[in-house]
């Protein structure tokens, strides 16, 4: 067997006019994230992370921003295209652990609907993904709530004979 690791970090910035999606789900908040899909910071780090261990390059790579393919497209049908990715190398995902770096809005109890979102997508149960949160504690442009950031770590395998 062999099993790799990869982790992947994601920052957008929030605008008004657009809607908050994290984990894909819309989040009620006054702003949103700017990006050229619908800036899903959390589905964005773990496709990195997955990305990264399988050794396929990262998510700008599969889905520029420069391919109108991909204007507002749901992050979550990027997730779920990275995970046929990986699973044409023979991989599949183990476990992933999410961090992401919001002052507000507080987070916690959406964590299992995004759950629920993303487990089926990478053929895992919920509870072999964790996704928490942390403030900046009022420091830098996190913590002045210009942006939203995301980090996750991403265990895969391959089976072998």
């Amino acid at each position: 067997m062999t099993i790799r690791i990869g982790i992947g970090i994601d920052f957008h910035r929030l605008i008004p006019g657009r809607a908050l999606i994290i984990g894909g789900v819309q989040i009620p908040y006054p702003t949103g994230l700017a990006g050229h899909s619908d800036a899903d910071v959390l589905i964005h780090s773990i496709c990195d992370g997955l990305l990264g261990a399988a050794g396929l390059n990262d998510i700008g790579h599969h889905f520029p921003s420069s391919d109108e393919r991909y204007q507002n497209i749901s992050s979550l049908i990027l997730l779920r295209d990275v995970a046929k990715l990986i699973a044409a190398k023979g991989y599949s995902v183990v476990n992933i652990d999410s961090c992401i770096i919001a002052e507000k809005p507080q987070l916690a109890s959406y964590f299992d609907a995004m759950k629920s979102q993303i487990a089926p997508l990478v053929n895992v149960a919920p509870e072999m993904i964790n996704i928490k949160a942390t403030t900046p504690e009022g420091m830098g442009a996190l913590g002045r709530q210009e942006g939203i950031a995301a980090h996750s770590a991403c265990l895969i395998e391959k089976r072998t004979a």
